[in-house]
């Protein structure tokens, strides 16, 4: 039997693993956390390797047993109950996650991030660096994605570097948060669903949550992946969600938004798109972009971008990164 000590070995800015899973039940049996699968012919069991998983969602007809609950905690899996495919988390549109209880997590990040986050001119500051790191890791991805420009993305192409390049411009001239939302951000988030619409030939678009279009709902489940993702990054650091510097800061989860838009535009967005002209299945879309997310080191990136602006204005000898993460 795997020793509980060893289920952390493997740090989470490391692990290749986020599971969603339905109509299974999820149990303990023999040391290891595994998913059984009911039909008329047989039962399976599946083996979940939870020392290399950073996020289990639970969807429609799922349960799990209180003995599969410790061991995920005791490797510090975050666990949320959701819809069908992945969306919404339940919980009407908070975000909400069954964490696990470990008060031993660095105590750096969260003191360094309440450092500046009471302050609203340095809290407008990192809402800033966090859309032009958007901006940066949309470059990163598009540069080299051979795959994405086998469908026409292109960091270089003309129309997107105009985009851009306004949305940088909109940024540094946004005196408050609110302008910052309304005036850089949702523009050129539109600008990039006209762009992809047209790159795919998918047609006239408009995002809207509830439309049962298929690139409205691969947006729709990208958007969770990448939620799951931001919530175990802050988990780990030990940052509340609560603490948002773009999103409203009365929504208890509204850091987790802020930090999945560093990945949503580079990744989920063209490949909803490019989904939904190839008529994937949403399984299909799933294992793609997770695909996509490992290979472009997505957890690594918000992992980074986060301790970076927590650390970035720490003087205090006695508030040291702890480099282990």
């Amino acid at each position: 039997m795997e020793q509980l000590t060893d289920l952390k070995a493997i740090l989470h800015s490391k692990r290749a693993n986020l599971y969603y899973l339905e109509h299974c039940r999820v149990m303990q049996k023999d040391g290891r956390v595994l998913y059984l699968t009911e039909s008329k012919q047989a039962h399976q069991y599946w083996n979940i390797p939870i020392a290399n998983t950073t996020v289990l969602l639970l969807g429609t007809g799922t349960s799990i047993t209180q003995a599969a609950m410790r061991m995920l905690t005791s490797a510090g899996v975050l666990v949320g109950f959701c819809g069908s495919g992945a969306t919404p988390l339940f919980s009407g549109t908070e975000v909400e996650w069954l964490t696990p209880q470990n008060e031993y997590r660095p105590t750096a990040y969260v003191q360094g991030w309440l450092k500046f986050w009471f302050d609203a001119t340095q809290r407008l500051n990192v809402a800033k660096q966090f859309q032009l790191a958007r901006i940066d890791y949309l470059n990163r991805v598009w540069q080299k994605d051979r795959d994405l420009h086998d469908n026409g993305f292109y960091a270089d192409e003309l129309e997107i570097e105009r985009i851009l390049q306004s949305f940088r411009k909109k940024i540094d001239q946004s005196p408050d948060v609110k302008d910052l939302l309304i005036n850089a951000e949702a523009p050129a988030t539109k600008s990039l669903y006209r762009l992809a619409a047209k790159l795919t030939g998918y047609g006239k678009f408009s995002r809207q949550h509830e439309e049962p279009d298929q690139a409205n709902q691969f947006l729709n489940h990208g958007n969770y992946l990448a939620y799951g993702l931001a919530a175990c990054a802050l988990w780990v650091l030990g940052i509340p969600h609560g603490f948002a510097v773009m999103h409203g800061k009365t929504r208890r989860g509204a850091l987790v938004f802020d930090v999945a838009d560093l990945i949503k535009d580079a990744l989920v967005l063209p490949w909803a798109f490019i989904a939904a002209k190839e008529n994937l299945t949403e399984q299909e879309f799933r294992q793609q972009l997770l695909q996509k997310f490992t290979e472009h080191q997505a957890l690594d990136y918000l992992f980074n971008t986060v301790k970076h602006h927590a650390l970035a204005n720490i003087n205090d000898t006695n508030i040291e990164e702890d480099a282990s993460l």
